[in-house]
């Protein structure tokens, strides 16, 4: 018995939905994030296992060209609503005063990318892993898509090599291949601690989705939950951010600079504040402020 957590990146990053069992994403009608990081995936009563594969998808030469009209086409009947998306596609990116030609994906920071990126990607792999499920899984599975990254689970191993197989061979007709390096299989779940333990393996290992670390662990009780905590490459990120943004506000106002912080504070509360996780938000605040005294003190030094 197999979990398995698929997550991949895609080269125009875009909002997304999910097409099975868990869905979440940007658009209409998607439950936002806050609600999945807040929930419990994997913590219902079914025998999961766990592999997860880490996935990095890239674009070839071509990529946007054929499909993305045909997949467009699909929605669009306005034909002069096509030519303009085909010349935004074609109109390059300027960058430090020079031109390039865009010859794959589509430019990324422009407003219509995450837009285009999330139609590709709902062809691409949310309908073929939704067939794909219904006409070959032999165990339940359960995909989670966000923007350009997604989970899925399986309850048997060899569903979830058949499926990465399959998934191989998706990608490489429209042009994307999976990093190897970044792609690996792990054993995760409810049993996955009993399972390895009898085999003579140590802890299963833990995944990382969203900006959280994923852990199987164990109540009080002795039952399995699934842990999330922050990524450890995130909060050191946000915080080199925060100190830079202190360093800019140092001179204003002290109530201004306390009211900005506690926004800061209160935003990252609102995505990571989850059960298991207050060791980590109780670290960042204290960071944050530890921050904030060292920059009241240079400017007092300043004006001194």
């Amino acid at each position: 018995m197999l979990a398995s957590v698929i997550s991949f990146r895609m080269a125009p990053r875009g909002a997304g939905r999910t097409s099975s069992a868990s869905r979440t994403g940007f658009g209409p009608g998607a439950p936002s994030i806050t609600r999945w990081t807040r929930s419990r995936p994997g913590s219902r009563a079914r025998r999961w296992a766990g592999c997860s594969t880490r996935t990095s998808a890239t674009s070839s030469p071509g990529l946007i060209r054929p499909g993305w009209e045909g997949f467009l086409e699909h929605r669009i009947a306005d034909r002069r609503v096509l030519r303009l998306i085909q010349k935004w596609m074609r109109a390059g990116v300027i960058e430090d005063g020079s031109w390039t030609d865009s010859v794959e994906g589509v430019p990324q920071g422009a407003s219509a990318s995450p837009l285009l990126a999330n139609v590709y990607l709902h062809y691409v792999f949310d309908l073929w892993a939704h067939q794909w499920r219904r006409r070959h899984a032999r165990g339940d599975v359960v995909l989670v898509r966000f923007a350009d990254d997604f989970a899925a689970g399986f309850q048997y191993r060899d569903d979830a090599e058949r499926f990465l197989a399959d998934l191989r061979g998706r990608f490489a007709t429209f042009g994307l291949e999976l990093a190897d390096e970044k792609t690996r299989l792990i054993e995760f779940g409810r049993f996955a601690a009993r399972d390895r333990a009898a085999r003579g393996l140590g802890k299963p290992e833990t995944f990382r989705f969203l900006g959280f670390t994923h852990i199987c662990a164990k109540t009080r009780n002795g039952r399995f939950k699934l842990k999330r905590i922050t990524d450890s490459k995130r909060m050191p990120a946000k915080l080199r951010a925060v100190k830079t943004e202190l360093r800019r506000r140092r001179h204003l106002p002290i109530p201004d600079q306390g009211r900005w912080l506690a926004s800061v504070y209160r935003g990252h509360c609102n995505y990571y504040a989850v059960p298991d996780n207050i060791e980590a938000l109780r670290a960042f605040r204290e960071q944050i402020i530890l921050h904030w005294l060292k920059s009241l003190r240079r400017r007092s030094r300043a004006h001194g």
